[in-house]
């Protein structure tokens, strides 16, 4: 490490840079969940026909962000494995649940919000949407149980290092 940072160089603040990601990720996807696709929901532009259109669009960004969190918290992580109490505690578990997220992470991106965007599609114009497209309720409820898995995950992480950081001061 000295040689990247030099001799006298200060050593990154990883544990400060793992409680930021999640703390921004956790948050904005609770913001996401229960502010903006509820809001969008109650004006009724859930049952327009460019419902599916828009709906990709915003995870389709978000996505990327969460992928981008995930991989800073995954990297973080790998690089207090041998210099932190963090991982002298918890050992591999902390690395372990990280991956888990960064999954998470990755299905949302590559499977379930393309599925969900196709069964929303509205590919017949002349037909009115006629409420929720078959299959879209099993998706809706993995959506769920992989929102909360996260959740419970990101916030031991959270707790770890953030207990791991009043044991150093």
């Amino acid at each position: 490490m000295n040689a990247v940072l030099g001799v006298g160089a200060k050593q990154p603040p990883w544990r400060t840079i793992v409680m930021f990601a999640l703390g921004f990720w956790l948050s904005s996807s609770l913001l996401l969940d229960l502010v903006i696709m509820p809001g969008l929901s109650a004006t009724g532009m859930m049952s327009q026909p460019s419902s599916a259109t828009a709906g990709y669009s915003i995870f389709w960004i978000f996505n990327r962000i969460e992928l981008l969190c995930g991989a800073l918290v995954l990297a973080s992580l790998l690089a207090l494995r041998g210099t932190s109490n963090l991982y002298r505690q918890v050992r591999r578990w902390s690395v372990l649940l990280a991956v888990l997220l960064l999954a998470i992470a990755i299905i949302y991106t590559y499977i379930m919000t393309p599925q969900m965007s196709a069964l929303a599609l509205q590919l017949n114009l002349l037909e009115p949407v006629s409420g929720m497209p078959a299959g879209m309720f099993e998706m809706l409820e993995g959506y769920w149980v992989l929102e909360a898995i996260k959740l419970a995950v990101g916030t031991t992480i959270l707790g770890w290092c953030y207990r791991d950081t009043h044991k150093l001061a």
